[in-house]
């Protein structure tokens, strides 16, 4: 970063979402497509050594700041770490899986300015190679809770949840795709207003693999918080999974039924949702659907030549559930005991302003 340009009004917060092995392509997209000035953390959860070789020969070449732990890290522990030390204005939470496109940042700050918006997402696309950049995965939306009575007199609180355009071909909406006030953003890219964790402390770690950004959006909405979605910001999510050990590790942990089901339970008691309804139902249903999709049925389909019969997918599946506990197990015994979680500390916990 030129040290003649203007203070910086925004920090970058990268983490890892899922994997380690789109580290480098990551990382080179921001520095080769962000044009403004800012500052960059960038949280390293027990990435393999060659990737913790890079992220240390980068920092050290671009000056950016790296906070490294020995153990995997859920997201909102891995955000957690960072947002302590941002002095700026703004800053962006945004995953190590995605790549910016050029103005990115810029189209982001201009929206943030001119709405006052509390939090800003960009346009997300998801996928690689040739449908880089072409399908929508969010274009803001709506997250809130609605109250209903039921017939005992009681009220029953559910979550009412949409996605704009999800899987829609961005040239399909092209038209539609106008800058909007929205419910809620992704943590694959949001820009924040730096000074709304004064109010609401630090993000929730009993969040450990899903619902944390619904919970973040309704939190910022509940302190008075505002969100707006600008298309003219984009940024591409890229899936994708590398079969070696670290990475899949940390896969298997991440997306272990153990946090999904601590997850959801965190979720329903937080906010007093009842559980008993298809919002849930479905998520238990599917449990375990991101492991079996990003690994286990494209592992079937390769040593079975794309034979694999439906009988062997269940005995498979079965398997590694016993599998995926033994590993997430071995990975909560292994935990220096300050990190684990407590999620009612966290909850409390404010920042304190040093500005």
């Amino acid at each position: 970063m030129n040290s003649n340009q203007t203070k910086p009004q925004v920090t970058i917060i990268q983490s890892q979402r899922e994997r380690f092995s789109f580290t480098r392509e990551s990382l080179e997209s921001l520095y080769e497509h962000t044009t403004v000035p800012f500052k960059l953390i960038y949280v390293d959860g027990s990435s393999p050594e060659a990737t913790k070789q890079y992220l240390q020969q980068q920092s050290q070449a671009r000056g950016f700041q790296l906070i490294r732990r020995e153990h995997f890290l859920s997201p909102n522990q891995a955000r957690n770490l960072a947002i302590p030390h941002v002095d700026t204005e703004y800053l962006v939470f945004i995953d190590n899986d995605v790549l910016v496109s050029p103005n990115w940042l810029e189209k982001l700050l201009e929206c943030a300015e001119e709405t006052d918006a509390t939090v800003v997402c960009p346009l997300t696309c998801i996928g690689s190679g040739r449908n880089f950049g072409e399908v929508v995965h969010l274009a803001g939306g709506e997250a809130h809770i609605v109250e209903k009575p039921k017939e005992d007199g009681l009220i029953k609180r559910k979550v009412h949840e949409k996605h704009y355009f999800v899987n829609r071909k961005v040239v399909e909406v092209k038209d539609e795709l106008q800058r909007q006030k929205c419910e809620f953003a992704e943590f694959h890219c949001m820009l924040v207003k730096r000074d709304i964790f004064d109010k609401i402390g630090l993000l929730d770690e009993g969040f450990l693999s899903t619902r944390e950004h619904i919970d973040f959006c309704m939190t910022v909405n509940n302190a008075g918080g505002s969100f707006y979605c600008e298309p003219a910001s984009v940024v591409t999510y890229v899936p994708g999974l590398k079969w070696e050990l670290p990475e899949l590790s940390f896969f298997m942990v991440r997306w272990s039924n153990a946090w999904e089901v601590a997850s959801l339970e965190h979720f329903a008691k937080k906010w007093n949702l009842a559980t008993k309804d298809k919002y849930f139902e479905k998520r238990y249903n599917r449990m375990g659907h991101r492991r079996h999709k990003g690994f286990l049925i494209p592992f079937l389909n390769k040593i079975t030549f794309g034979w694999n019969p439906l009988w062997l997918q269940k005995w498979a599946i079965n398997q590694e559930r016993k599998i995926n506990k033994v590993i997430t197990d071995n990975y909560t015994r292994n935990l220096p005991k300050p990190v684990l979680i407590n999620a009612e500390t966290n909850q409390q916990q404010k920042l304190v302003s040093s500005k």
